[in-house]
Order: structure tokens, then sequence, then C-alpha cells
């Protein structure tokens, strides 16, 4: 385990202490460490190795066992007896958002309440508004987040899915029995929200790869495991489901099994049309439903089969039936952006406000990724629970990334940090006024306090768009995946205002956003609005998300062109000064 996975397991050991009942002290030591894990300037496995953790501040010798066990092994002890040791109930309750340790303990203490079941019931019997430190808002806001839950208790976020079903894939490929494998379903398709994770396989001998997949790490339980089909659980309780066909089959099972259904439904629609059979096993010279071999046509990769059916490669990402048929037949597909082709980030924090890592961190991190710019957008002052920056700060922060900047250039290094904040849309005004925005390389506006009202949001956005100085607009519908809904906006008429203004729409590339959405893209594409893909860093490895929102961006069917951060550093900086009008 890395350190951010192990800091990771000691807040959780916090949070399930402070949940039975523990001293306070202890609590708050695993979240010390843990923060102390999470500012290591070297890898943690060397610390370990070297018998060197003892000696940072606040790792006694408990500590230092149970995350040396941590990193050797992967697993710890006394975190699974732990676990085990409290109430199920109870665990899931901290999954309602608005539920904290201290609150369960009152409601467990007060009403008996151990479980979402009963918690669900006191509320809708009026008895958690009468709590000390509870009240009618927060019990409506209760069973709406159980709501939600319950709605979403089955779906995982994409990159949940990539990070367990991955290393799955990866020890596939160095199985030998295996010929070919692949992610299937919406996984391979890149929605940002999973529910099972289908994985695909082609060899000879199935029940060997079977076998050898049902007895990998990280698998939970096994569900079931026949001949040529296994379901397994895997942490974070998500359902892996692996399907072993003929090499022959492979092609024709990657495409139905990546689906969309309603893509699906299409293509087997042009196969009857052509008077053939499209199924998982082949696409077949047959009006009948048939696995006859000597019917099939010969198709070895998927982009036959589209060929077969008058029909140019779909990539996975766009198999929605979202206009990809007709763009395939026009040959009007896009030449979708890659990852790699990113060059950089317009919005991220540092430790100036609520990010993890300071401006030196930042910029050596991001120069060794091979990335030629890192904007710094910090909070402005109104956010005030993200220790955002006032004037004087900002203007100081300036300097300081000057500086910076003005090292890298001695040193030869090409890299270079851009200063600029991320600046809230109040109810009549920017958190900043003209003078000091004019200052800034990068201007990222955000509504971080919406209003309930469609049209109040819609005016903020727009107003925000319409001053010369605002670059973009940051994750424009405020949602958070399987967590909250959107805040209520016309989107139509912000990527208008945006079209006119030159205003960018930020794709933020937080898992938990994804935001704005990619069923949007097109229409702000075919306005002329750019996307800039932003990962809204507030820790280094986040810099890790560009490739999920390259992703996603592939799904809402943007080129390479259309997103302004695979410009150069020249280029960014070009086009950053054209919307003051300034080129």
């Amino acid at each position: 385990m890395d350190k951010e996975q192990v800091a990771e397991i000691l807040l959780q050991i916090g949070t399930l202490l402070e949940l039975s009942g523990e001293n306070p002290f202890k609590t708050r030591a695993y979240g010390n460490a843990a923060r102390t894990l999470e500012g290591l300037g070297e890898p943690l496995a060397t610390l370990v190795a070297e018998k060197r953790l003892g000696e940072i501040k606040g790792i006694g010798a408990a500590l230092e066992q149970k995350i040396t066990e941590l990193v050797e092994t992967g697993r710890l002890k006394y975190y699974e007896e732990l676990k085990a040791s409290i109430p199920a109930g109870l665990i899931a309750m901290l999954e309602i958002p608005g539920l904290g340790p201290k609150k369960i303990q009152a409601l467990r203490k007060h009403l008996n309440v151990d479980s979402v079941e009963k918690l669900e019931a006191a509320c809708k019997a009026g008895k958690v508004a009468d709590l000390e430190g509870f009240g009618e808002k927060t019990q409506t806001n209760l069973l709406e987040g159980i709501e939600r839950h319950r709605t979403y208790a089955s779906k995982h976020l994409l990159s949940d899915s990539l990070n367990v079903a991955e290393p799955l894939l990866a020890a596939l490929r160095a199985c030998e029995a295996v010929i070919r494998c692949s992610t299937a379903g919406s996984l391979r398709r890149f929605k940002e929200v999973v529910g099972d994770i289908d994985l695909l396989a082609s060899s000879k001998t199935p029940v060997e790869v079977i076998a050898f997949f049902v007895a990998q790490p990280g698998i939970i339980k096994v569900i079931a495991q026949g001949d040529t089909k296994a379901s397994v659980i895997l942490d974070g309780g998500i359902q892996c489901d692996l399907r072993v066909v003929s090499d022959t089959e492979f092609p024709f099972a990657l495409a139905y099994f990546t689906g969309s259904k309603e893509h699906n439904i299409v293509m087997r629609q042009r196969a009857i049309a052509r008077g053939l059979r499209l199924n998982e096993y082949g696409l077949f010279r047959s009006q009948e439903e048939t696995r006859d071999p000597a019917l099939r046509v010969d198709c070895p990769t998927e982009e036959d089969i589209f060929g077969a059916l008058a029909l140019p490669f779909i990539p996975p990402e766009l198999r929605e039936d979202h206009g990809e048929f007709v763009a395939g037949e026009a040959n009007e597909l896009p030449r979708l952006i890659e990852w790699t082709d990113l060059k950089g980030s317009l919005h991220n924090h540092s430790n100036w406000s609520d990010g993890h890592n300071t401006l030196e961190e930042i910029a050596d991190y991001m120069a060794n990724l091979g990335l030629e710019y890192w904007a710094i957008t910090d909070h402005s002052k109104s956010s005030f629970q993200a220790n955002g920056l006032d004037a004087a700060r900002l203007r100081e922060q300036i300097q300081v990334i000057r500086g910076i900047n003005a090292k890298l250039a001695g040193q030869g290094s090409d890299f270079r940090l851009l200063a600029g904040s991320e600046v809230d849309i109040l109810k009549d005004r920017l958190d900043f006024d003209d003078d000091l925005l004019a200052e800034l390389d990068v201007v990222v506006a955000s509504l971080h306090v919406p209003s309930s009202q469609e049209a109040e949001n819609t005016k903020r956005l727009i107003r925000a768009a319409e001053n010369p100085h605002v670059h973009m607009l940051a994750h424009v519908t405020g949602r958070l995946l399987l967590r909250r809904e959107p805040y209520p906006v016309n989107l139509p008429a912000v990527i208008e205002a945006c079209a006119a203004t030159g205003t960018w729409l930020e794709l933020n590339c937080n898992p938990w956003r994804f935001d704005l959405d990619w069923r949007h893209w097109p229409y702000a594409r075919s306005k002329g609005v750019k996307c800039v893909i932003n990962p809204d860093a507030h820790r280094n490895e986040h810099a890790g998300y560009l490739r999920l929102g390259a992703g996603m961006a592939r799904k809402g069917w943007l080129e390479k062109k259309q997103v302004v951060n695979q410009l150069t550093y020249s280029g960014v900086l070009q086009a950053l000064r054209g919307k003051r009008g300034q080129i």
C-alpha cells in the first residue's frame, strides 16, 4: 500500500474508534498520523524498509507496527477486527450525508437507532427533530440522504471501479491460458457511475482461467463459479463478472457485452437489414438465431464487425445511440482526444487554501510528470471554510509564484506555474474586484453557494461569463455523484452565454464531479465553446484525474482541438490573453 491508501485506513480507524466511544485522544492520534503520512516527502515504503518510520514525530511504536503491516501485507488485522466488532448498521449509517460518529452515538443513546432502517423510521415519526443538535431541517436532510443512499447503493464511481478492475485485468493478461482480455460494459464505455464490473477473456481452457481468476487477491467472496463464468465481490463491495469465450467469439462477445443496450439494438437491426444475424457469438449469414460456425462471418476484431455492417469503428465511449450511427454513416465521427494530449491544468489548489501541497512541491511534481504548466487557483476570500485568500494574500502568492518561475527558468526548466484564483460567484458580484483579477494569469469562476432557484443560478453564471477577466466557469452544476444532485440551472442559456463571450467551460475531472456532464458537451461543442479538463487538484496525486477527464471528454465527443489544455504553455498563454482582448 502507498501512503494515500494507508492514510485512508488510519482515518477510517479513527472514525470507527470514535463511533465505538473510544478516548478522543486515541482517535485523534490516527487522524494526525494520516495527515503526517500525506505530507511525507519520500516514499512510505522506503521509510518502512529502512525502519525509519518511528523517527517521525507522532508515529509511536504501536502506529509504526500497524503502518508497517499495511505497507508490507496490504492488510491490518487490528483494523479488520475493529470493523467486525462494531454493529454493521452503525457503520452503514456513516454513509448517510450529515451523519458523523457523534450524531450516530446520540441517535443510538437516545432513540436506540442502530441501523439505517431504524433511522428512517425515527425520522418519519418526527423523533429525530426533537433531539438536541438535530432539528427539523436535519431530519429532512437525513430522510433525503437515506433515499439517495438507497437509490445509489449498488452504484460505484468510475474511478473506484477502475482501481479494482485494472489489477484484475493485468493479472488476466499475465495468465498463460488467456489469449485476449478486456473490460466490457459501462466501465469500458466510461460511464461516470458503474454497476457491476464486466470482464471478458478468450481461452482454449476456460476452466483454467476461471480458477485463476477466483484465486486473485482483492476478492472478498466468490458468488458463483462455473466452467466459463464467475461472479465475485471485490473490495468496496463491487461485483465483478468474468466470462470466458473462444478467441473466435471474442470480438463479438466484446461488442455485445460492451453495449449499450440501445447501441446493440441498432447494430442488430443493421445486421438484419443486410440479411445477417448478430449476437454475442458471431455475425452469421442467417436470418435465424444460430451459432453455426460455418455461417459465421470472419471478424477477427471489433473493427471488422463494424466494417461488415458498413460502419467505421465506433469507440466504446460513444456507444450510447446518441448519434454515433448517423455520424458514422456520414464519415463524421470525431477523432477523440487522448489523455496524453493534455499538457497541464488550469484549476488546482495549494496549501495556501485547502490543498495539501506547497507551491514548490507542486511545481516539482508536475514538472517530473512531464507537464508544461499548472495553474494555482486557490479559493477566494468568501470561501472561508476552505481558507480562502483575501486580496493581500493573493497578491503575495502571485509574487511567490513569479519567484518560483524565475528559479525554474534559471535551472533551465521549461515548466511554469500560472497564478490564478477560483473566484466565488456571489449574489451580485464576483468575490474580487476587476483590478485584482486583471493581475492574474487565470481566473476560474465558481458558484459555491447556489440558490434553489434556476433563474438566479443561471443569471449569476451568465454574469460571471460576461466578465472579461473570467476565463472559465467551473463545475457549473455543482453535482457530487452518488451524493448530491445538480443544482437547478438553465444549461443551454449558460452555454450560449459562454459562446457569446468566449468563456470556456470546465470539465471538472474529479471523479465525484465529472461536471459538466458528458451529455451536454455535444451542444457546447456545436456552439463553439471550448472545454478545459481540470482535476481541481487538492493534492499532487490528483493529477492522475486528467486521464479520467480525457475519457469523459471522449464520451462527450470532444476532439483535441476543442480542449484548451492540450495547448502548449505559449499557446495557453495566448488563449488566456485572448479573453481579455490582449492578443
